[in-house]
């Protein structure tokens, strides 16, 4: 990879100033102002890194809104990457949740609206022919890759080229969390139309105006993209986001052979799903082995993350048949269970046999088990929300819940905040404070007869940063199950709750760096064990994730 300095040779004037990837703006020294044909174009104090922190970050309180903070620090993010990664290093906590969910959510509903300049690559299906040449475009080496079609952005639906924020944010947290350099990185949004009339009808859509294109076409279309990526970056991680379930599931199943990819929807979240599942079982003094887990929501995330569940109960020991009867899986019809019509081939793997449910005080064969149903006979450990819908935990269910057992783990993940299935302080009070809660969106501190408890979020961010840490580390050509269990073994080592119950489920953000080296290595490790990387030693690895691992600095 060329470094700042060979680049900069190439690079002088004006040009300089206008790559978000070499400016340092006023941090430019008088000699290198003089070199690069920079004197006169930049006021003449010379800042440190430090001051322009400093600077950036007052311009940044005085914005009056959350979309407005967002916008700011994508404009900061547009002029000078290094002093953006370093401005959201000192403040991730604040951050974050601006960078990416929940306020991602709203800047892709308003993407034409707040539209400053061009990132990444936007591969419409009237260019299909020209997916090559438009990756040729991208002059320099990329070893990630975050693409969507924006179909299924967030709990927000059909965004069509909007959706492009989410590839964006999302490679952000690649570089703030896992230290990937973002000259390697690469958002990409295909453009297949969209059905989101109030997008179409908008005369700002920046998109392509058309209909969504389905079946043969839409599998084509992705099959040439694919196609362009191995051809032109053979080596790179393409992660697929926010797909519609129908799709998402299938691209995963088709691609996962042919290339480095994975899904962050469908295995990321799971994987730090069931790391936080696992450490809250820990903290609570239990055995993952011995749990039983409602899932409600049987999209790709709550497919996702049961089948990972399951993964991690196995490696803790159980039996992959007992491991099976330990989980509900309930759609908005009711309970999978085996002689259910309805199912396609993969949710009839997460089926319940109706012989296991003998006993139940409902009639099974009159009608499906509700979530109700199953709450009051399954007697659940721990409850997962994966809906999109608010308010899908009501009280009375949360309540019968409690009943059976002594420290209800309970997790509703949708998100953005508005579609959470509970509020963590309602769960709390129908609960009376014995509730071990994890969010899909962030949540402060609630406050319960005298006592804080924090409410962990199960942000990905602990996640795919790692991921593609250690898989760049440990060179590898492919991306296993394995690598997403050890990464869930490994979130949960850091959990704070392990230690002392009373603290969170998960590591501070603001110790995230830390969080992925350790989830890094013990990924890049599980790589070696698969057989998808050359081997090497434990140290050399280490070695390779320090490597890595980028630090903003000029």
């Amino acid at each position: 990879m060329s470094t700042r300095a060979d680049v900069e040779m190439r690079k002088t004037g004006a040009a300089l100033l206008e790559d978000p990837l070499l400016n340092k703006g006023t941090a430019f020294s008088l000699e290198e102002r003089q070199k690069l044909r920079l004197t006169g174009l930049l006021p003449p104090h010379v800042d440190s890194l430090d001051e322009q922190v400093d600077r950036a970050y007052e311009a940044f309180c005085d914005e009056p809104t959350d979309l407005e903070k967002h916008i700011y620090l994508r404009g900061l993010q547009d002029e000078n990457e290094t002093l953006f990664y370093r401005l959201l290093l000192g403040h991730v906590d604040e951050m974050m949740p601006l960078v990416y969910t929940p306020v991602v959510g709203e800047a892709c509903q308003q993407f034409s609206e707040i539209y400053r300049r061009p990132r990444g690559v936007f591969v419409a299906y009237p260019n299909l022919d020209q997916i090559d040449d438009i990756l040729s475009h991208v002059e320099r080496e990329i070893d990630v890759i975050v693409v969507t079609d924006g179909e299924r952005i967030l709990g927000l639906g059909d965004q069509g080229a909007g959706g492009m924020g989410i590839p964006i944010g999302k490679l952000s947290l690649y570089s703030l969390c896992g230290g990937i350099h973002p000259a390697r990185t690469l958002p990409v949004q295909l453009d297949l139309g969209t059905n989101n009339r109030e997008r179409i009808d908008d005369p700002r859509y920046i998109g392509w105006r058309h209909e969504r294109i389905r079946g043969e076409q839409y599998d084509a279309f992705v099959e040439r993209f694919v196609e362009a990526v191995a051809k032109r970056f053979p080596r790179v991680l393409l992660q697929w986001e926010d797909f519609a379930s129908v799709d998402a599931e299938r691209i995963l199943a088709k691609y996962r052979d042919r290339l480095c990819t994975f899904n962050d929807d469908i295995q990321g979240t799971a994987a730090v799903t069931s790391g936080a599942v696992w450490a809250a079982v820990e903290a609570v003094g239990g055995q993952l082995s011995d749990q039983r887990i409602l899932m409600l929501g049987a999209g790709s995330a709550g497919v996702g993350i049961t089948k990972q569940l399951i993964s991690s109960m196995i490696a803790d020991g159980v039996a992959e048949a007992e491991a099976r009867r330990r989980f509900f899986v309930v759609d908005q019809n009711g309970l999978l269970h085996d002689q259910r019509t309805d199912l396609d081939d993969l949710l009839k793997t997460l089926a319940q046999p109706v012989s296991e449910l003998a006993g139940w005080d409902c009639d099974v064969s009159a009608a499906t088990p509700s979530f109700a149903d199953v709450v009051r006979n399954a007697k659940p450990t721990v409850l997962i929300g994966a809906t999109g819908h608010a308010g899908a935990f009501p009280e009375a269910v949360i309540r019968e819940m409690a009943k059976h057992t002594p420290r209800p783990i309970i997790f509703p993940l949708s998100n953005p905040t508005s579609r959470a299935e509970a509020q963590p302080a309602d769960l709390l009070q129908w609960t009376d404070g014995r509730a071990v809660i994890a969010t899909g969106s962030p949540f402060a501190p609630v406050e319960y007869e005298g006592r804080t408890h924090v409410i962990a979020q199960c942000n990905n961010c602990y996640i795919f940063p790692a991921m593609g840490l250690g898989i760049l580390a440990a060179g590898a050509s492919r991306v296993t199950d394995g690598m997403f269990v050890a990464a869930a073994a490994a979130l949960r080592e850091c959990s704070p709750a392990l230690s002392d119950p009373r603290a969170s489920l998960l590591p501070p953000l603001n110790k995230i760096r830390d969080t992925a080296r350790h989830i890094g290595l013990a990924v890049a490790k599980q790589a070696l064990q698969d057989g998808v990387a050359n081997a090497c030693s434990e140290q050399q690895l280490a070695e390779r994730i320090e490597q890595t691992m980028w630090t903003p600095q000029y």
